[in-house]
């Protein structure tokens, strides 16, 4: 998604008709908000830089 902004509360509403999810008035503007949250965590994450010889393992083990 280069380029372009998220709507966050267009797909906190896109989602709620997807997932056929009633999703009360009061408690939209709380679902955006901690989407925003989200959604900022995910870009530090993403942005952070990775060796070209790093590759990803097929399972987790601490």
């Amino acid at each position: 998604m280069e380029g372009k902004g998220l709507n966050v509360g267009e797909y906190v509403d896109l989602m709620g008709l997807l997932l056929d999810l009633q999703l009360r008035d009061e408690y939209r503007d709380g679902v955006v908000a901690n989407f925003e949250r989200i959604k900022a965590i995910a870009q530090v994450v993403n942005e952070f830089p990775l060796p070209e010889n790093v590759e990803a393992a097929p399972t987790f083990e601490p």
